[in-house]
């Protein structure tokens, strides 16, 4: 009886001219076709902004073995292709400098600025300002301002002090809709809005916010709306009647109002404005 020759596995793969990687190959089963069309579905509800290429890298994290050819061709019959966004377009205007109006009442400036409460939910703060005075005409405070909110605000700031003849603002779409543009039509108002994203064309109200960001936002920390509300009305308050501004010689605002008013105005006139 012969006795059997052993050889080793690498040499038998030699003899046999195949690597032993596939000598020990066991196939895996794909993910089933239906399993992983609803997966990729799944996923790409998750991930609004992942295109085909960022589904098939997570399913192969997840340990899924499938081509990235397959994915995308179940990625478009469930038709999930990434819409691209809209370009927001600024209106087009005229570009004008910067200058500095010579009383009161004739340029107001309008912004918003962000901030958030407590619990994370984000509120808005429109700052009205008066660029000769200098005076924080208003700054109202909630979740959600549109354009008719602005027009309302206005209409009750314009009950105390009048209207402007010019209003400056951003492009940003409260100002830019409808309903501001009739309120502004319907008062003899004229709006006048910068360029996009040149917003040292409405420095002095830039300038108002990095105050008003720094001296207030920053150093509260709001609970409600009706604290924030609170608060930011006491900091109008001071920034109009206590704090010294240094682009009106170290006066505030209030006081340099009422010096213009008392230089230029008569008795009756005097008596109108207070």
């Amino acid at each position: 009886m012969r006795a059997k020759t052993v050889i080793s596995e690498r040499r038998a793969c030699q003899l046999m001219a195949i690597s032993r990687t596939v000598l020990h190959y066991a196939a895996r089963p794909e993910i089933d076709g239906g399993q992983l069309r609803h997966r990729i579905t799944e996923l790409a509800s998750q991930r609004r902004r992942f295109g085909y290429r960022r589904i098939h890298a997570l399913l192969r994290r997840e340990g899924a073995r499938v081509n990235v050819k397959r994915v995308h061709r179940l990625y478009q019959l469930e038709g999930l292709q990434v819409r691209r966004r809209k370009r927001r377009h600024g209106v087009a205007v005229e570009r004008r400098p910067l200058q500095m109006p010579t009383a009161p009442n004739q340029v107001w400036s309008m912004d918003f600025v962000s901030d958030a409460l407590e619990y994370g939910r984000r509120i808005k703060c429109l700052t009205i300002v008066d660029d000769f005075t200098k005076e924080s005409v208003d700054i109202v405070v909630d979740h959600g301002i549109g354009g008719d909110y602005v027009a309302r605000v206005l209409d009750r700031a314009g009950q105390f002090r009048g209207l402007p003849q010019v209003i400056r603002t951003d492009q940003g779409p409260e100002f830019t809709g409808k309903a501001l543009d009739q309120w502004a039509w319907q008062r003899g108002v004229a709006l006048r809005l910068i360029e996009a994203g040149k917003p040292t064309q409405n420095a002095y109200i830039e300038s108002f916010n990095g105050k008003f960001r720094d001296e207030c936002l920053n150093e509260h920390w709001f609970r409600s709306l009706a604290e924030a509300r609170v608060l930011i009305a006491a900091w109008r308050k001071d920034y109009n009647q206590s704090r010294p501004h240094s682009a009106l010689e170290y006066r505030t605002p209030a006081e340099f109002a009422a010096a213009f008013r008392a230089r230029h105005a008569g008795p009756e006139r005097q008596e109108a404005w207070s």
